[in-house]
C-alpha cells in the first residue's frame, strides 16, 4: 500500500500545518519535516498519485495549482534572492501524491 501522507494527515486535518497560500483547489504549506532553510509543499487538494498520472480532465486544477507554485516561488525568490521548484517521480516520490517543494537555502544537517 503507497503512502498519502498529504491526504492521510494535511488535507483530513490530522497534521496541522503552517499555511502559505491557499485556493479552492491547492494548498501550499511549510513542510513539516524542512530540508531546506525555506521548505514550502504546493499540492491539489484533490487525490492526484503523480506528475506522471494527469489526465486531460485535470488541466484546469494543474493550471490553478501551477499558479500557486508561481505566486509561493516568486514570494521566496523575492525575499531569499533564489529558489528551487521540484517534484518528484518514482522511487523519489515518498507520498504517493502530487506536490511540488518550493525551497531555497543550501540543504539542513540530517
Amino acid at each position: 500500500m503507497s503512502s498519502d501522507f498529504y491526504c492521510d494527515e494535511v488535507l483530513s486535518g490530522n497534521t496541522e500545518v503552517t499555511r502559505v497560500l491557499e485556493t479552492e483547489n491547492a494548498l501550499a504549506f511549510y513542510h513539516t519535516k524542512p530540508s531546506y532553510p525555506v521548505h514550502i509543499v504546493a499540492i491539489p487538494k484533490k487525490h492526484i498519485p503523480s506528475l506522471l498520472t494527469l489526465e486531460e480532465g485535470d488541466n484546469e486544477l494543474l493550471l490553478e495549482l501551477m499558479h500557486v507554485v508561481k505566486t509561493v516561488a516568486a514570494k521566496v525568490t523575492e525575499e531569499h534572492g533564489a529558489c528551487r521548484v521540484i517534484t518528484n517521480l518514482g522511487n523519489y516520490q515518498d507520498s504517493k501524491h502530487l506536490h511540488w517543494h518550493i525551497i531555497s537555502g543550501k540543504p539542513l544537517d540530517s
